[in-house]
C-alpha cells in the first residue's frame, strides 16, 4: 500500500497571521486525533511571516481522500479560511 503525503503551502491575509494560526492549530489537533489513517498533520511557518505549511502523511490513498470528508475538517476549515489570502497551493505526493 502506497502512502501519500500532502504539503499545502497557505498565506494567511495581512494582519490575520495570529488568526489563521490558532485556526490551523485547531484543524491539526482535530485531525491528528479523529482521523485513523492520517499519521500526522502538522503546521510549518516560512520565513515570509504570512506564508505557512501543511505537511501531512496518510497511510492510504482513501485515508487521504477522506480527509476532506470528515466534519472537524468542513468546520474548521472553513473557520480558517476566513484568515486565509487566496487559495491554497496543494502538492499530493505519493510515496516511491
Amino acid at each position: 500500500m502506497t502512502t501519500w503525503c500532502i504539503v499545502a503551502k497557505i498565506k494567511a491575509k495581512d494582519g490575520k497571521a495570529e488568526d489563521f494560526v490558532k485556526a490551523a492549530k485547531a484543524l491539526s489537533a482535530a485531525v491528528n486525533a479523529n482521523e485513523p489513517g492520517c499519521m500526522f498533520y502538522e503546521l510549518h511557518s516560512t520565513e515570509d511571516p504570512l506564508q505557512f505549511v501543511f505537511v501531512e502523511r496518510y497511510e492510504s490513498e482513501d485515508a487521504m481522500k477522506a480527509h476532506r470528508g470528515y466534519p472537524h475538517f468542513k468546520e474548521l476549515g472553513r473557520a480558517m479560511g476566513e484568515f486565509m489570502d487566496g487559495a491554497p497551493e496543494i502538492m499530493r505526493l505519493p510515496q516511491v
